[in-house]
């Protein structure tokens, strides 16, 4: 979701254990510049802190930037970064070694990730209670990876897409050169981001050369507004209404305008966001065990 609204909170657990094993993987501490100089075990709340202390205003009131199970407490054997954790890539941490997942999205299925309503469903219980069992921490890094200086998903989708030298960093509008046909942009795009299929308005044979890019979510009214803005030859974006952004460009291209649609889904959209992620972890925290997991499509195409 790239819907930015901030909500806070969350609990405690440590295994003695965990941490036995843990303080045998060391991990620079860090100093006020931000400085790696001791190897010292790394707790969640750390690493969670030192991200926050780079985002500009964070921390937010009312962020859905929480901790979905475990504690800021735990210390840190491995970590995890990815768009949803799933079950799947919960037993991918697990056989990693790793007990602190960072997700860019929800865990339980809606946006303030409240599970009341969900108490007595199986699949909630069972994903719920292995997150417990294996001491997991689930961190949601959300509200705060947009709000970098410069949008940490955004600038990551442009520079995966290696459009970077044609707009400015983190920015909606990519001049490319030379212009390129949908048909060779979609094509562009589906093996730049290993997308299978995507989703379009337009003719295959219009000449593209302004892109409106957007990640995620990002809304109609807000799509539409961009579009009237910039007048762009086309649109990339994560996800769709399907009553308001393809219905805007169906009825533009019926007045004449020469403006296509191009919809990647929105996990293909933000998952160069978790790769980011993983790279800031790396660099911040080198004694410790980084791995992306991506968390696929929960649809499948026919």
């Amino acid at each position: 979701m790239t819907n930015h609204t901030p909500e806070f909170n969350r609990r405690k657990f440590i295994s003695t254990t965990a941490l036995g094993s843990a303080i045998l993987l060391t991990t620079p501490l860090i100093t006020s510049a931000s400085n790696l100089l001791t190897t010292e075990p790394v707790t969640v709340g750390q690493i969670m802190d030192l991200f926050i202390k780079e985002v500009p205003g964070a921390p937010f009131p009312g962020t859905v930037d929480t901790l979905k199970s475990g504690s800021r407490d735990i210390v840190v054997t491995g970590i995890v970064t990815t768009m949803f954790a799933t079950i799947d890539v919960i037993r991918k941490a697990i056989a990693l070694g790793a007990n602190f997942i960072i997700a860019h999205e929800p865990t339980f299925y809606n946006h303030q990730d409240a599970t009341k309503w969900l108490e007595n469903d199986d699949v909630y219980n069972y994903k719920a209670d292995l997150l417990k069992q294996h001491n997991i921490t689930v961190w949601r890094n959300h509200d705060d990876i947009h709000s970098l200086k410069v949008d940490g998903v955004f600038k990551a989708l442009a520079e995966q897409l290696g459009w970077q030298k044609f707009g400015e960093p983190g920015g909606r509008v990519y001049n490319l050169e030379p212009a390129v046909t949908l048909k060779a942009l979609i094509a562009y795009v589906k093996s730049k981001l290993n997308i299978p299929q995507v989703r379009y308005v337009g003719d295959v044979n219009q000449s593209c050369k302004k892109v409106l890019l957007f990640a995620g979510a990002a809304g109609g009214t807000r799509q539409i507004e961009a579009l009237i803005k910039y007048q762009p030859d086309v649109m990339v974006c994560g996800e769709i209404s399907e009553w308001e952004t393809a219905e805007y460009v169906r009825d533009a291209r019926a007045k004449g305008k020469q403006l296509s649609l191009v919809v990647m889904g929105h996990i293909a959209s933000e998952e160069p966001g978790s790769e980011f992620m993983a790279q800031w972890l790396r660099d911040k925290f080198p004694g410790v065990k980084t791995t992306h997991i991506p968390s696929g499509n929960s649809l499948s195409f026919m």
